[in-house]
């Protein structure tokens, strides 16, 4: 009798990638002609804001003009430029497993998707007009990355945090130097992944069970639901 192949938990991150992806070709689809292609590495292969509103992104123009407060979790899968996006993905390949390592599969998405929703809640509180981009979900696993080193301790636990810490501070130096950067999103994304990481707890101290599953699953859903909403409504627009 052959051995069950086990699934890889680093699939989790592979999906999400492929799903940022795929909503990214389909913002760029939805612009057309509009398009914007240069020379800049910044703003090459950059979608128009109007494609990116269409497909959900999130903000007070979105929310308080068109009440789609379903924007707060489609933001989260929509990016400005390739260079955007190529620098998220690469980020998330970086902490997403370590946050499988520590929490599980079900709960890394739980924290990503829950923790990016809360980032951009915090924003549009603050007043950011419109934003967009996984930055606010990867923050969010940084910040359950930052709990767990704290919490666990020991020379594992220690060199998680410093290393998290390190990612913080770059993190709020970019913000201050790049105009644009969502700052509110990221800061968010950080206290989120905190208070859920401390709330799911982490592996060494209680194993995920099959309320951390439901929950996830149930994550999954809202969001391919949203997701799929975006995309739809954002074809009937464009018809």
């Amino acid at each position: 009798m052959m051995p069950k192949k086990r699934i890889s938990p680093d699939l989790v991150v592979r999906y999400i990638i492929y799903v940022n992806a795929a909503l990214f070709i389909a913002s760029l689809v939805v612009s057309g002609r509009d398009m914007e292609i240069s020379l800049n590495p910044f703003s090459a292969f950059s979608p128009s804001t109007n494609a990116l509103i269409f497909l959900g992104a999130t903000g007070t123009i979105p929310i308080n003009q068109y009440h789609e407060w379903w924007s707060l979790v489609s933001a989260n899968w929509l990016h400005g430029s390739l260079v955007h996006i190529l620098f998220n993905m690469t980020a998330l390949v970086q902490i997403g497993p370590l946050i499988i390592h520590a929490f599980g599969t079900s709960r890394m998405f739980i924290i990503y998707a829950l923790g990016g929703t809360a980032g951009f809640y915090l924003s549009y509180l603050a007043g950011v007009s419109l934003t967009i981009g996984a930055s606010a979900a990867i923050c969010s696993l940084i910040g359950a990355a930052l709990y767990f080193g704290k919490s666990r301790g020991g020379e594992f636990g220690r060199a998680v945090y410093k290393q998290t810490s390190g990612w913080i501070i770059s993190l709020a130096v970019i913000g201050l130097l790049i105009p644009g950067i969502n700052n509110w999103g990221h800061g968010g994304g950080v206290v989120a992944g905190i208070f859920l990481g401390w709330i799911l707890g982490y592996n060494e101290r209680k194993l995920e069970n099959i309320a951390h599953h439901v929950m996830a699953g149930i994550c999954v859903i809202l969001t391919l639901g949203v997701l799929t909403w975006s995309l739809v409504a954002a074809v009937f627009l464009m018809l």
